[in-house]
């Protein structure tokens, strides 16, 4: 069986799907305390150094929605190698070049 969507996950269990929505989504992304834009930077860079590929390739794409600017995604990807690991950091590069294919290198 392939990996289910997240859709499935929170049909599967609506618990989880209504806390992200009410409290992640709802409250935390919402707190005026941080901006959008740095949250958005502060998640890409957890995701990134804790290796969560699958949740790092929707949260690169809201970055970008959310104003941070790719040479900022390609500039912590290099800065995380040094503090979170070579191959986190080339995992986050994979997914960059799938998410932001705008500059990604012709094969």
């Amino acid at each position: 069986m392939s990996d289910p969507s997240p859709a499935k996950i929170y049909e599967y269990l609506p618990k989880l799907g209504a806390l992200r929505d009410e409290v992640v989504f709802g409250d935390v992304w919402e707190d005026p305390s941080l901006s959008k834009r740095d949250r958005s930077l502060i998640t890409v860079a957890v995701l990134t150094a804790l290796y969560r590929t699958d949740e790092l390739r929707l949260h690169m794409r809201r970055a970008i929605d959310n104003g941070v600017r790719e040479d900022e995604i390609k500039g912590l990807i290099t800065h995380l190698a040094f503090y979170a690991g070579w191959p986190t950091a080339v995992n986050a590069g994979r997914v960059a070049l799938e998410v932001l294919p705008a500059t990604a290198p012709k094969d």
